[in-house]
């Protein structure tokens, strides 16, 4: 699959999260799970998504530790399972998947490819965001890699 990929500055936004340590398999359960622990979090405290749901994975062992979530409109304070985080602002290598989410891995790679061939370097956590749910036939996922200009 080809990828368009462009720099693009964003704006740091609070977030909410739930967090757990799973095999691959049980992904997909857990993060509708979460989304809505985490709604229900933000409207009890009178905070409001301000983007759409997103995921961040960092692979451990045979296993992934999993935060997924929203961006929200405030910090919020932690309950039951929902934890405050942050996604970074300024420059991220950004790019859009087209296909199932068990695909997504070739939109990373891609990003990847490309940063290490600019002038930039990766310089945080990479995360991607849902703009469509798992019963749309080609969802669309945005990536995202936090860099900075190599001087």
């Amino acid at each position: 699959m080809d990828y368009d990929i462009s720099i693009e500055d964003i704006s740091h936004h609070h977030a909410a999260v739930v967090t757990a340590t799973l095999a691959v398999a049980d992904i997909g359960a857990f993060m509708g799970e979460a989304f809505g622990e985490v709604l229900a979090a933000l409207a009890e405290q009178g905070l409001q998504p301000v983007g759409p749901p997103f995921g961040r994975y960092e692979p451990v062992a045979d296993q992934m530790i999993v935060e997924a979530g929203f961006p929200c409109s405030g910090k919020v304070t932690a309950s039951g399972r929902v934890e405050p985080t942050k996604l970074p602002g300024g420059p991220t290598a950004t790019t859009v998947h087209h296909g199932p989410y068990d695909q997504v891995g070739q939109a990373y790679d891609a990003v990847v490819a490309w940063v290490a061939a600019s002038p930039y370097q990766i310089s945080g956590k990479p995360w991607e965001s849902y703009l469509d749910g798992p019963e749309v036939a080609e969802p669309r996922t945005v990536v995202r890699f936090p860099c900075h200009l190599v001087e």
